[in-house]
């Protein structure tokens, strides 16, 4: 649905509108507890606020005049409100604005200027009060007020880039979840959803970018441009945009939509693949929809620099992505990256619908947004490039979020949400990775066509609209003609894996009779009570192929399944749960795992493994299955077992003995997998193979095994006068392994490249590069490098975070100490996630208290979800550390004798 655009609202308008009044700053200390400041109510409709309910946003007039080098911007806004009841004050959110004026504006022009402002910086709000009570009715409230631009990917935002022609600053916006406030006073609430016409006085040699396409642009003189955008449909405020920079933009039409890619200057020709793939992914996703994409352009905006926090965000009708996730650099870029891009566009495009034209009404069910696109990333993939054999990377998102589920910290799919920091934490594996996994089991239960069915009707009935996760459940229901929503609530209302124990089986008559029960997976709670779920299961036994379904209620199941050879339960791998098999059973499965289907192999592998670090089953049962994988399995399956050596590798650092120990039986089973890849490409070889070279490297190279780093040297060695001795596929691998055992020397060569280098893309992986050395000392070099000026201030807490991959205390203790600095270089709404990710790696029992000290210290109880839970992993690996490994070293010793 498109609105008649609203009259253009122009500067001089508000001037003769309202009296100046006193600069009135909504000040916000820096080193406030943020997330004590917002306690949500819920409205009598069951929507959560943090407003004052009452008065309702119909529509915004917004100009902007940044001023780029001053990093500041003066606004005026035009709010169309709907007055419920008779109101002497209006508040609404609005944070590091000072305003300079206020006046509201009734039929008939009536006039109120305000006769006081209040700025609460806890509450991130602003209340305007009146001489005289507003009746009811709408209204045009008008502000004119001044903000900050920042350096951080929060709010509207610089980012700097080196060009052969100097130093370029770009402008753009990032307002998830709660940051809109931060350039216009607004409900800033995803229910509040409006219209939107923006209108921006910018420099007139650059591009200005929005939502919706441009509908008049005129020229002020002394190289300034006023450009008006067209109106929008109604939205929340986190999906408003705007960009500004030295930009230039390709375009192509797609099912009658412009589809556009906008780029720094020189940059274009990196975008192909990008523009290419979104003109399929936009007529795809209006066919499955079946509701059509409702505006005239999209736009896929790529912008240098990067966020620790996100990378891309799916503002309607103009994409931000960072450029690392969507160009394609013929110099650096590998297969991994472009279906990277893929998956990044294919995500934020479908939130085109999942989001955008239907979206969630409070932060609770923010998964409605991300679950689905990530589980429609997924299934698009699958479909437009079934040669990339992506379905078996979804087993490794489910084992993603099962590793965060299966701790005492997790929490339900849909989830009590009080604060903006709460807010900011809910973007996590349990909203993306769980909730993509429930959809992917919930559509194999009823059928992939009665799921489409649901979804449209989901589509049709809330576009433009805000919804909760039951009026999903509601179309689903009715599509499948069962109660498919007892099953939703049950993964999605409660935390926790399921796991399902099958017993022994009997065959007769060439069917397989097998009891099911339901327990629960947990790595720190062993003995806790299990919560139950309604399970969906799908079986069948090796070489019949015949699939056999339950449901397991109350805990327990029987089981009849077609054939007589070893069962396999979760058979396609789309249920979300832990299956652990009778011993009998296991070594059955072991003995034809080379007959699996590969997506059954990674499964197999994923539980087993898991399972046996958490003491459900025996680890030497993973380890059988390792060495029972087949050199001519699927590259993806090598490619689990190589990542699942490296991971059990790691564990045993700090052990050098016990790690080499393990470090030769690993590298004798990759090995062979190497000498079969190859350091070369070969013609017609498949992406996956590709992807394996690169993974193999790099878990060889961080081994330390011989071959491996003496070729990556001899490499970039040669590559000075030969640059084909590092193909583009291979460089950011080569490179890696030769920082990563860099010496001092090699460090300061790194270095060097990464001062003269002007492409951010090279630039960025570079400084990266620099801070992934295994010497503590070059990595202390690195830390101090980040807090200086020279990478760039979204390199700079990028380093930190790299380092503390592999020397978190030193990266913990090395950011506590430069509280201050690092706190600069990191948006507010972050740090609280910030800092215990830098401690996440770690196995030392006093990095827990060190870590309990900084939450303590820095924040309050509802903000401290990321420190849980960075704590939690702390005590799992080091239990893991002390009670798992053993079997490993157990196991080893049985080989060797």
């Amino acid at each position: 649905m498109h609105r008649t655009p609203t009259p253009r609202f122009r500067r001089s308008q508000l001037a003769a509108a309202v009296l100046a009044l006193a600069s009135i700053t909504a000040a916000h200390a820096d080193n406030a507890a943020p997330a004590a400041r917002y306690v949500s109510a819920s409205h009598a409709s069951g929507t959560t606020t943090q407003l004052p309910r009452g008065v309702t946003p119909l529509h915004y007039i917004v100009s902007i005049t940044p001023d780029a080098a001053a990093s500041t911007f003066k606004g005026e806004a035009a709010i169309k409100v709907a007055v419920d009841a008779p109101t002497a004050s209006i508040t609404f959110n609005a944070l590091n604005l000072t305003f300079a004026a206020a006046a509201i504006e009734g039929a008939g022009g009536s006039k109120q200027v305000t006769r006081k402002i209040e700025f609460d910086a806890d509450k991130q709000t602003a209340t305007v009060h009146f001489a005289e009570p507003v009746a009811k009715g709408e209204y045009l409230l008008r502000i004119d007020y001044s903000g900050k631009i920042g350096t951080q990917a929060t709010g509207l935002f610089s980012l700097d880039y080196d060009t052969p022609q100097g130093r370029q600053r770009a402008l753009y916006t990032q307002f998830e979840n709660s940051d809109a406030r931060s350039m216009l006073p607004s409900w800033d609430e995803p229910d509040y959803k409006a219209t939107f016409d923006l209108n921006v006085v910018v420099p007139s040699n650059q591009m200005a970018v929005g939502n919706m396409p441009i509908i008049s642009s005129e020229e002020l003189g002394n190289g300034m441009k006023h450009v008006y955008f067209a109106t929008t449909p109604r939205m929340s405020t986190y999906l408003l945009f705007f960009g500004l920079g030295d930009f230039e933009r390709a375009t192509a039409m797609s099912d009658g939509t412009e589809i556009g890619v906008i780029t720094k200057k020189g940059a274009l020709a990196q975008s192909r693949f990008a523009l290419d793939e979104s003109a399929a992914l936009l007529r795809e996703y209006n066919d499955y929809f079946g509701v059509r994409y409702p505006l005239p352009k999209l736009d896929n905006i790529a912008a240098p620099g990067r966020s620790q926090f996100f990378g891309a965000m799916e503002n309607w009708g103009a994409v931000f992505t960072f450029e690392y996730g969507l160009l394609l650099d013929p110099a650096i870029s590998t297969q991994s990256d472009k279906e990277n891009i893929y998956t990044t566009l294919s995500h934020e495009m479908a939130h085109q619908w999942f989001g955008d034209l239907v979206t969630m009404r409070w932060w609770d069910d923010l998964w409605l947004n991300e679950g689905f696109a990530s589980w429609m990333e997924s299934r698009t993939t699958e479909r437009l490039h079934p040669e990339w054999n992506t379905a078996l990377s979804n087993v490794g998102g489910r084992e993603s979020a099962m590793s965060q589920d299966a701790l005492r910290t997790t929490h339900p799919v849909v989830q009590r949400i009080a604060t903006v920091e709460q807010a900011s934490q809910a973007f996590d594996g349990i909203t993306y990775q769980k909730g993509e996994a429930v959809i992917r089991m919930l559509e194999a239960y009823v059928g992939a066509d009665t799921w489409r069915t649901a979804v449209r009707s989901y589509m049709r009935k809330h576009a433009y609209g805000n919804t909760v996760s039951d009026d999903l459940w509601r179309e689903v229901d009715a599509a499948a003609g069962k109660p498919v929503s007892a099953i939703a609530h049950d993964f999605t209302l409660q935390p926790g894996v399921p796991m399902i124990t099958v017993g022994e089986a009997v065959c007769r008559n060439g069917n397989t009779r097998v009891r099911l029960t339901q327990t629960e997976f947990s790595k720190d709670q062993p003995d806790k009570k299990p919560l139950s779920w309604k399970v969906p299961v799908i079986a069948s036994t090796v070489g019949n192929g015949k699939l056999a379904t339950v449901l397991v209620r109350d805990g327990k199941a029987t089981l009849n399944v077609p054939g007589c050879g070893a069962l396999l339960v979760n058979a396609g791998q789309s249920g979300y749960y832990r299956t652990v098999y009778a011993p009998a059973n296991t070594r059955a499965l072991a003995h034809s795992f080379a007959r699996l289907a590969p997506i059954d192999q990674l499964g197999l592998l994923a539980d087993s493994q898991s399972l046996g670090l958490a003491g459900a089953q025996n680890l030497a049962d993973f380890l059988e299955l390792v060495k029972a994988t087949p050199l001519s399995a699927d590259p993806q399956v090598l490619g689990k077992v190589a990542a699942s050596l490296g991971s059990l590798y790691e564990q045993y650092a700090g052990d050098p003995a016990r790690q080499q120990a393990f470090g030769r039986f690993a590298v004798a089973r990759l090995a062979p997998m190497m000498a079969q890849t190859g350091w070369e490409a070969r013609a017609g070889e498949a992406s996956s193979v590709a992807t394996l070279r690169g993974h193999l490297i790099a878990i060889l190279g961080d081994m330390g095994e011989p071959g491996v780093l003496a070729e990556a040297r001899r490499r970039y060695a040669a590559s000075e006068q030969d640059p084909a001795a590092m193909p583009a596929p291979l460089r950011r691998t080569i490179l890696g392994v030769v920082a990563q055992h860099a010496d001092a020397a090699t460090w300061e060569q790194l270095h060097a490249r990464a001062q003269q280098e002007k492409t951010p893309l090279v630039k960025n992986q570079l400084y990266d590069l620099l801070a992934s050395s295994d010497d503590p000392a070059l990595a202390q070099r690195a830390l101090a490098l980040a807090l200086t000026d020279e990478p760039g201030v979204t390199n700079s807490p990028a380093m930190i975070s790299r380092v503390s991959r592999t020397h978190p205390e030193l990266a913990f203790d090395f950011a506590l100490a430069h509280l201050e600095q690092v706190n600069a270089r990191i948006d507010a709404s972050s740090r609280s996630r910030y800092f215990p990710r830098l401690a996440a790696a770690s196995a030392q029992p006093d990095m827990i208290a060190k870590l309990e000290a900084y939450a303590q210290a820095h924040l309050p109880a509802g903000a401290r979800g990321d420190a849980d839970s960075s704590v939690a992993g702390i005590k799992y690996r080091i239990k893991l550390r002390a009670e798992r490994l053993p079997a490993v070293d157990a196991w080893l010793a049985k080989q060797a004798g």
